[in-house]
């Protein structure tokens, strides 16, 4: 008895040793892993790749066609831009036409209009990549529980298993079933720690191509509500036209009517009464044809507000609109006030951050992984602790060889940049090219428009004379018609002058950027918040 307690007693010390080394070795390899770990959490903070300078672009101090030597051959009362130049345009835009109706389609068409729509959807895809690009941060996790149930097939056999000399015993054996069942919970858990960044580089990529987006669709919101302005003055000169050739058509009757009653005094002859009447059909077959273009207006602005162009209308009314005074300031405002140079700028951006990307290619990729779950043949013990199971590990790999695939990649990628850069910076020349276009074209209508003013002063006196000495016999009716057909020229020219001035004028604010300004663009970090999601929807 002693000697068995002595044995049992050297067992026991012997698995408490076994357990004890066990332990040791267990927290051993724990505190190598976890050293592991903190190294790998401690490299995540180096990024690779080059550092994003924005490019300088040279700007004038001035623009050249608003200096007031070029308005020196002007008549006195020529546009000229607002003063002081450095009050810029603010908000909604078109306000500054000082038209209800325009304001209200104007409205319409930042809710309603599908192309606006469509490019607010393209930012909404784009802002998911962020999301998409930022998931790579963190570790991948899966499960995958399973219940099995296994066995194999029963039999049964005979044997004599003993014998006398009088009685013989037969034993009958019968074989059941092994039947066991496996259920298992285990996860898998993997994480790549951004070691050089390559991670840091494609969520800055994504948000730069995101806050693309988004200058993309003030863009075009600009180009659409800028659209809608002209194709509302290009409708109003429709109308002036269309009242010119009714007033010009019952002026035309009443002649006819005076030419017929001096043939019929024997005054006039009949070859003045056909001229008078082929005058009054060129009128109406003119004012007939104002009615199309009109239309194609009008149904052009239904599209643009999202409308069927059946079920819209508009009122007619002539073209009054006084030309406003626009704040023209300094080019170096426009890299801040122009949508599309914003997003140039922000595509430079994101291309250098896919260098970055692709220089990360270079480094080797460390890999955590661990794995754990349950397993047990029974339900109520796959939730107890003999049930646990669980690993962790660690490996890194690098490319050896690729045959200059990578470094392909790089020049690629670097020559994408350059690329943007100079897109950019011909984005901005443009950008210049375009206030000084339609600041010369304002100066130069309103200039046109104050002559043609006079020389339709002119036509009409020249017309009351000619019908004097008409009426009185002393002229031939081709005198009238002669002069009748000279005013109508300078009415149209008049009326035409007015609409391309109205449109210089547009042109001009957005070309300016209209009232947006850079400091409206959602910043990288703020890109997926729905405060910019609401405010990008609902525009100015």
């Amino acid at each position: 008895m002693r000697n068995g307690n002595r044995r049992a007693r050297d067992r026991s010390l012997a698995v408490a040793a076994q357990n004890g080394v066990a332990a040791q070795n267990g927290a051993r390899k724990g505190f190598v892993f976890a050293g592991i770990v903190a190294g790998v959490l401690a490299m995540t903070g180096c990024t690779v790749g080059p550092k994003y300078t924005a490019p300088i672009a040279q700007s004038p101090p001035a623009f050249k066609e608003s200096a007031p030597a070029a308005y020196a051959s002007a008549l006195p009362g020529a546009w000229k831009p607002a003063n002081p130049q450095d009050t810029a345009l603010k908000g909604k835009w078109w306000e500054t036409f000082n038209e209800p109706e325009l304001n209200n389609l104007e409205d319409q068409l930042n809710i309603d209009n599908q192309n606006i729509a469509q490019y607010f959807q393209n930012f909404m895809a784009a802002r998911a990549e962020v999301a998409e690009a930022r998931s790579g941060y963190f570790p991948t996790v899966s499960a995958a529980p399973s219940i099995s149930r296994s066995g194999t097939g029963g039999k049964a056999s005979v044997s004599s298993l003993t014998s006398t000399s009088s009685t013989s015993t037969t034993s009958v054996t019968q074989s059941t079933p092994a039947n066991l069942t496996s259920m298992a919970l285990p996860f898998d858990a993997s994480w790549e720690p951004d070691l050089w960044g390559r991670v840091r580089n494609m969520v800055r990529e994504a948000r730069n191509g995101a806050q693309v987006s988004a200058a993309d669709l003030e863009n075009e919101r600009l180009s659409e509500q800028a659209a809608l302005a002209e194709y509302y003055f290009e409708l109003r000169g429709q109308d002036g036209l269309q009242d010119l050739y009714t007033r010009t058509i019952t002026a035309d009757k009443n002649l006819l009517d005076l030419t017929k009653s001096l043939y019929e005094t024997g005054i006039d002859s009949q070859e003045d009464v056909a001229e008078a009447s082929v005058t009054l059909a060129q009128a109406e077959e003119a004012g007939a044809g104002i009615a199309t273009n009109r239309a194609i207006y009008e149904h052009a602005i239904a599209v643009l507000i999202g409308k069927p162009a059946s079920e819209f209308s508009m009122p007619v009314r002539t073209l009054t609109t006084p030309l406003p005074q626009i704040p023209v300031g300094v080019p170096s405002e426009l890299l801040q006030r122009r949508p599309d140079i914003a997003a140039a700028e922000r595509t430079m951006s994101a291309a250098n951050a896919l260098i970055g990307v692709e220089k990360a290619a270079y480094y080797p990729t460390v890999t955590l992984s661990g794995a754990g779950g349950l397993e047990s043949t029974a339900f109520k013990t796959l939730f107890s602790l003999p049930a646990l199971f669980w690993s962790v590990g660690s490996s890194a790999s690098e490319l050896i060889f690729d045959a200059g695939l990578r470094h392909a990649t790089m020049q690629q990628y670097e020559a994408q940049y350059n690329a943007d850069v100079a897109a950019y910076r011909q984005t901005v020349l443009t950008a210049f090219q375009q206030v000084e276009d339609y600041i010369s074209t304002l100066r130069v209508t309103s200039d046109q428009i104050n002559r043609e003013n006079i020389a339709v002063e002119q036509a009409l006196s020249y017309v009351k004379i000619a019908t004097a000495r008409y009426e009185t016999g002393l002229d031939p009716y081709l005198n009238v018609m002669t002069a009748d057909l000279t005013l109508l020229g300078n009415q149209q020219t008049q009326i035409t002058l007015r609409v391309n001035e109205m449109m210089a004028a547009v042109e001009l604010i957005q070309a300016l950027g209209g009232g947006w300004n850079v400091n409206e663009l959602p910043s990288a970090v703020a890109i997926t918040t729905t405060g910019a999601e609401r405010k990008l929807q609902q525009g100015p």
